[in-house]
């Protein structure tokens, strides 16, 4: 049995979605030092997951279910954007408030690195784009690829 066309699509933006902003987000760290608060952290747990959960599918049955699941972690992350979003432009209080991320070099004692490290507030976006933060475009992108994975998903159950 051939697969359809629909379930290829699903499987391939499963992949690429959360693969593309996890590469973002680390372009974003690394290059732009844009570091990650805590709530940063949590979205791209469910991708990492999703990434996972979509290359199974493509070595391992049933790969409905995988895709399904990968869709999920996607769907995850991009409400837990809106979570964040939402802190990031007061419509509610988080969870938490900052997170250091302690930058080891070679040579430097841990507290060195501890206290070196940058402050970074969940409740401020690092960088906006039309006044959306990354936070906002990760829910924006991740609520519309779980969308059309799930009806490219409902399409190949009908064909």
């Amino acid at each position: 049995m051939t697969e359809s066309p629909y379930l290829r699509l699903a499987q391939r933006t499963a992949l690429a979605v959360p693969a593309l902003l996890l590469a973002g987000a680390y372009v974003s760290q690394y290059v732009f030092g844009l570091y990650p608060c805590e709530m940063c952290w949590w979205q791209r747990w469910p991708h990492f997951a999703a990434v996972a959960l979509a290359l199974l599918s493509f070595f391992t049955p049933p790969k409905r279910l995988w895709v399904a699941l990968a869709a999920g972690g996607i769907l995850t992350s991009g409400l837990i954007g809106l979570f964040h979003a939402g802190v990031e432009y007061g419509w509610w209080e988080g969870i938490t408030s900052c997170a250091a991320i302690p930058q080891t070099d070679d040579g430097q004692s841990a507290l060195d690195a501890i206290m070196n490290s940058p402050l970074v507030r969940c409740d401020e976006p690092a960088w906006t784009l039309f006044g959306i933060s990354l936070a906002g475009f990760n829910f924006l992108i991740s609520a519309a690829a779980s969308l059309f994975i799930f009806n490219q998903l409902r399409k190949d159950r009908r064909a």
